[in-house]
């Protein structure tokens, strides 16, 4: 408990600090009693300087012990051993012939020792301390001896002690405060390589850290079991399978798709060189993705959307169908002309929304199918528009073409025309009708993309609908299916562009955005 309680809140290197300060304690004392007569030191009083000697390194032996610090407590022996390192050495001046000994220079050593043990204004006073007993030696010398020194040099050595404290007690802060920062960084820095370490070693993919002669220095539990091994630390990674040469040597970081190692799996391979002078430039590390999992979970995906196409498709066609089928029961028993022709026309009706529901999702299958072209925007957008105007002049007012004849975009003829087409008609059916009631212009972004912009002045889309716009089989029109602004947007990401609506309203607002070439 003494122990404990005597060094309880001191720092290692205040610890360290004062073991040097012994060290240099006992080498003064021993050299004061071996060779002090050699040095001319006590020649006026040579039993005082024996006295002072022998009980100077008594004291160094008695308070350096490492267990004095521990019994009687840290500041108390560091205080007391500072004290006595000014008091013998004056005691060594009086006898020696005043501070022309050389005496205060070992008293600025001793307060440069005491700045980097001392706590807080301690310092200041050893400083004071050693003032005091010079200044007291000197008028002790001049009273009793007769001898006046020369105060002035007296002065500038009293200066130096206080100079010498701050100074090395300012480089023991300093230096503690970069301790403590360095071991601050110390532990963050082991955090943080823990982190990674639990990160890499719970991750999907697996990871491994090459070195020279394409030995695996480290790798994740995962990297060994998707190689079907226990472990590949210390193995040669071109051993386990000679195809890793090539991913070695491929320094694209694309990676490649290969059955690699004793499971041959399909595994996606990408290689990483270390950054160029750094710690880690002669390593390469190897990723490696599990793709078989990957396409088996692809592969659901697609089995479960092509599930819920086929059910809202089905529940989509049995309505017309039993409209088809009701119809034509009634159609057998009815004999007046005008609800015979009624009837007829509800069969017609149905019959075509079945066949556009149909031909949109052929459509959807052939998205893969893009035949990227460069198509001039206003020569294509004016044709189009002329299809939707065949019932004359009237119908062609509403219509409002500004494309730059400059303007070009890149993908599939026959997808943009489905898609404008698509447009088009939901622009027709809810603009206002008057003339230019039906926008469609172009601009030119500055990273040299293309916006095609098609919009109506129509009391636009709620902000209800707007989240559902793009779903399959969602339509707020009694007779659509649905399904044309999903398949719209599903052909425009295949060709790479970007179908939008923008809520800058009035009327509903939408934009296609594309490179000028495929």
């Amino acid at each position: 408990m003494a122990a404990a309680s005597g060094l309880a809140g001191v720092d290692a290197s205040r610890r360290l600090s004062l073991r040097y300060f012994n060290l240099f304690r006992l080498i003064l004392a021993g050299t004061l009693l071996v060779a002090g007569s050699v040095l001319n030191l006590g020649h006026e009083r040579p039993s005082v300087f024996q006295a002072v000697a022998f009980g100077y390194l008594g004291a160094v032996l008695v308070l350096g012990f490492p267990d004095a610090p521990e019994r009687f407590g840290f500041e108390r022996v560091s205080t007391l051993q500072v004290i006595i390192d000014v008091l013998v050495l004056t005691a060594i001046m009086a006898a020696s012939g005043g501070y022309r000994s050389g005496m205060p220079v070992l008293m600025m050593i001793v307060l440069a020792g005491a700045g980097l043990v001392a706590e807080g204004r301690m310092v200041l006073f050893f400083a004071a301390l050693a003032t005091v007993a010079m200044l007291a030696e000197n008028v002790w010398r001049l009273v009793f001896r007769g001898v006046s020194g020369d105060f002035v040099q007296l002065g500038i050595l009293c200066t130096g002690f206080f100079g010498v404290a701050l100074v090395a007690r300012g480089l023991a802060l300093r230096a503690k405060a970069n301790a403590a920062l360095a071991a601050d960084r110390g532990r963050e820095l082991a955090k943080q390589e823990a982190v990674n370490e639990r990160i890499i070693h719970g991750m999907q993919d697996g990871v491994i850290v090459v070195g020279a002669g394409d030995h695996v220095r480290k790798a994740n539990p995962q990297a060994a079991a998707l190689l079907g091994l226990h472990a590949l630390e210390a193995l040669v990674l071109t051993d386990i399978d000679e195809t890793f040469r090539e991913v070695l040597a491929d320094r694209s970081g694309e990676g490649r798709l290969m059955r690699l190692g004793p499971a041959g799996r399909l595994l996606r391979c990408r290689a990483v060189q270390g950054e160029p002078g750094s710690v880690a430039a002669a390593a390469t590390l190897v990723y490696l993705t599990d793709f078989e999992d990957i396409q088996r979970s692809l592969q659901q995906s697609k089995l479960a959307a092509l599930g819920r196409l086929t059910a809202s498709m089905a529940h989509e066609i049995r309505n017309p169908l039993s409209a088809i089928t009701q119809a034509a029961d009634l159609l057998e028993e009815e004999k007046r002309g005008d609800v015979r022709e009624r009837l007829v026309r509800i069969i017609g009706d149905n019959a075509r929304r079945i066949e556009r529901m149909i031909r949109d999702v052929l459509a959807l299958g052939r998205r893969d199918q893009a035949e990227p072209e460069t198509l001039p925007l206003a020569a294509f957008v004016h044709e189009l528009a002329e299809t939707h105007c065949l019932q004359g002049e009237a119908e062609r007012a509403i219509y409002h073409v500004d494309i730059d004849p400059r303007h070009t975009l890149g993908m599939d003829r026959a997808h943009l025309r489905q898609i404008l087409d698509n447009l088009v008609v939901n622009a027709r059916r809810y603009c206002s009708g008057a003339s230019g009631s039906v926008r469609i212009y172009s601009e030119a972004l500055p990273d040299g993309r293309i916006v095609l912009h098609v919009r109506d002045d129509g009391p636009g889309i709620g902000e209800n609908y707007a989240p559902h716009l793009f779903e399959p089989f969602f339509t707020t029109h009694a007779k659509g299916t649905g399904l044309g602004l999903y398949i719209a947007r599903e052909l425009a990401e295949a060709n790479g562009i970007r179908l939008e609506l923008r809520g800058d309203g009035p009327g509903a607002h939408f934009t296609l955005t594309g490179r000028s070439q495929p």
